[in-house]
C-alpha cells in the first residue's frame, strides 16, 4: 500500500467537510458578516447573526461598547444578538476571532454625529430659474432670399443645451439673451455662443437672421429660463437650517434634461383636487400657490435626489413638529411603514404602506426601495401614488428612512423610494466620507 495514500484520503475527507461547512446555513451567515457598520453617536443597535459559534471581539470601548462591556476584548456567542452602543464620534475596528483564536473578520465601525430632522409631508410650490437659457426646440426663419433655416440648429446647438454667454456677456434669462442678440447682431457678425452640454462648457458661432416681417434678429431657437410645479417637502433640518424635497431631479418637460439651478424658491401650496392614478395613467395633485410673497426657502441645488436649500423655519401644517432620528440605508428593512402627504388643502396626514423590497446600496443610487400602498383610504382617494406626491417622507419604526420618488405606471399602488441617507448627503447635513469625519473631529 502506498504510504501516502492515507494522507490523500484524509485530505479528500477534509476538503469535503470544508465544502459542506461552506454551504451550510451557519457558515453562509458568518460569511454575510458585514465589512462595515455605521452608527450615530448614542445609538443603540442590535445585530443578529444566529450562528452557533463563540468568538472574541476586540474594539475601542471609548468609541463603541458591545453588550454593555467597557472592556476592549470580550467573548461572545454569535448565536445571541449583539448589542452595539456608540459613545463618541470616531472610527474603530471590531476584530472577530472565531473560537477566540482563529482570525475571521475585521469590521470597520464609523460613528458619526447624531442627526435628527423634522419630517415634512407638506405640499410645496416650486419655482426654479435655470443658470442660463435652455434650448428646448428649433424653428425656421426666412432669410433675405426667402430660404428658411434655423441659425441655432446650423450652429450645432441641440435640445438641452444651456446657453450661458454671448460674446463676453453672461446670459441668465430669456430677456437678457434677446437684448444681447439685438445689441450684437446689427454689425452682422456671428455671435460667439458659450453653452453647457452634459456638464461641459463649449462654444460655437451663430449667425442670426433678420426677420423683415417682425423687424428683429432671430436665432431660430425655442428657449426657456424657468420652471414651476408642485411637490412634497421631505424634511427640515433645524440645526443646519436646510431642507430637502421631491426625492428626484427636476427635469425640463420638453428636453428631459436636468435643470441647472441658478436660483429658485419654494412656497406654500394648497391641494385643490386629485386626479386619481389608473393603470397606464399616473394621476396628479392639483394645487395652487398660497401667499406667494412668503418664501419658505431657497433652491440652491437640483440633484438626482431632489432639491435642496436654506430654510429658516419649519412650514406650518406639520404632522408633527418634533425632530425624529434618521436611518442609514443598511438599516431599512422590508415590512410596514408610513408616509406623510397631503390629500386636501394643507393638512398633512399619515398613511400605511409596505416596503416590499430593499436594494443593497453602499453608494448613492436612485430606486433604493419598492413601496406598496396598503392604506385603503389613500387608494380610494388617489388610486395609489400620484404626481406631486414625490418627496413624501417614509417613516419606519419611528425613523425617517426615505422619500417616495416614482409610481409604477402599470400598478399605481406601487412605486419607488430613495433612501433618506442620500438626500441628507446632498443637503450637506450628513457626513459620508473619512475626510468629512476627520474635518468634523478636528473642528
Amino acid at each position: 500500500m502506498d504510504p501516502k495514500q492515507p494522507r490523500r484520503i484524509f485530505g479528500l475527507i477534509l476538503v469535503i467537510m470544508v465544502g459542506l461547512i461552506g454551504i451550510s446555513t451557519p457558515m453562509q451567515q458568518i460569511v454575510a458578516f458585514p465589512d462595515e457598520l455605521r452608527l450615530f453617536t448614542g445609538q443603540l443597535k442590535n445585530v443578529q447573526y444566529s450562528v452557533p459559534v463563540h468568538a472574541r471581539l476586540t474594539v475601542d470601548p471609548e468609541v463603541l461598547q458591545v453588550n454593555g462591556s467597557t472592556e476592549s476584548s470580550l467573548s461572545v456567542s454569535l448565536k445571541d444578538p449583539l448589542s452595539l452602543h456608540s459613545y463618541q464620534i470616531g472610527q474603530t475596528q471590531m476584530k472577530v476571532k472565531l473560537f477566540g483564536k482563529i482570525p475571521f473578520k475585521t469590521v470597520k465601525v464609523d460613528v458619526v454625529p447624531d442627526l435628527k430632522v423634522v419630517p415634512g409631508g407638506q405640499t410645496i410650490g416650486v419655482k426654479v430659474n435655470s443658470a442660463g437659457v435652455l434650448v428646448v426646440g428649433h424653428h425656421q426663419v426666412a432669410d433675405e432670399s426667402s430660404q428658411k433655416q434655423s441659425p441655432g440648429e446650423v450652429a450645432g446647438l441641440r435640445l438641452g443645451d444651456l446657453i450661458v454667454g454671448i460674446n463676453r456677456d453672461k446670459v441668465q434669462n430669456v430677456k437678457q439673451l434677446g437684448e444681447l442678440c439685438e445689441k450684437y447682431s446689427s454689425n452682422k457678425k456671428p455671435l460667439n455662443i458659450t453653452f453647457i452640454r452634459n456638464g461641459k462648457s463649449m462654444q460655437t458661432k451663430l449667425k442670426p437672421i433678420y426677420d423683415k416681417g417682425d423687424q428683429a434678429w432671430r436665432i431660430g431657437l425655442y428657449i426657456r429660463d424657468s420652471a414651476a410645479g408642485v411637490g412634497t417637502l421631505t424634511f427640515y433640518a433645524p440645526d443646519q437650517g436646510v431642507y430637502g424635497a421631491l426625492g428626484h431631479v427636476i427635469t425640463d418637460m420638453d428636453t428631459g434634461t436636468p435643470i441647472v439651478v441658478g436660483d429658485g424658491e419654494i412656497l406654500q401650496s394648497s391641494v385643490t383636487s386629485i386626479n386619481k392614478s389608473q393603470n397606464g395613467d399616473p394621476g396628479e395633485k392639483r394645487a395652487i400657490f398660497v401667499k406667494e410673497k412668503k418664501i419658505l426657502g431657497s433652491i440652491e441645488r437640483n440633484t438626482p435626489f431632489g432639491i435642496f436649500g436654506k430654510m429658516n423655519e419649519m412650514p406650518t401644517h406639520s404632522f408633527d413638529s418634533d425632530a425624529i432620528p434618521v436611518a442609514f440605508a443598511e438599516d431599512v428593512k422590508e415590512g410596514p411603514a408610513q408616509i406623510l402627504t397631503v390629500l386636501n388643502g394643507q393638512t398633512v396626514e399619515r398613511f400605511d404602506i409596505e416596503v416590499v423590497h430593499v436594494a443593497k446600496q453602499s453608494s448613492p443610487a436612485t430606486k433604493g426601495m419598492v413601496l406598496k400602498i396598503t392604506d385603503e383610504r389613500l387608494i380610494s382617494k388617489t388610486g395609489g401614488i400620484v404626481q406631486g406626491m414625490s418627496g413624501s417622507p417614509i417613516i419606519q419604526d419611528g425613523k425617517l428612512i426615505g422619500a417616495v420618488t416614482h409610481v409604477f405606471v402599470n400598478d399605481p399602488t406601487s412605486g419607488y423610494g430613495c433612501f433618506i441617507e442620500w438626500m441628507l448627503q446632498d443637503a450637506g447635513v450628513l457626513l459620508h466620507s473619512e475626510t468629512d469625519l476627520e474635518q468634523n473631529i478636528a473642528s
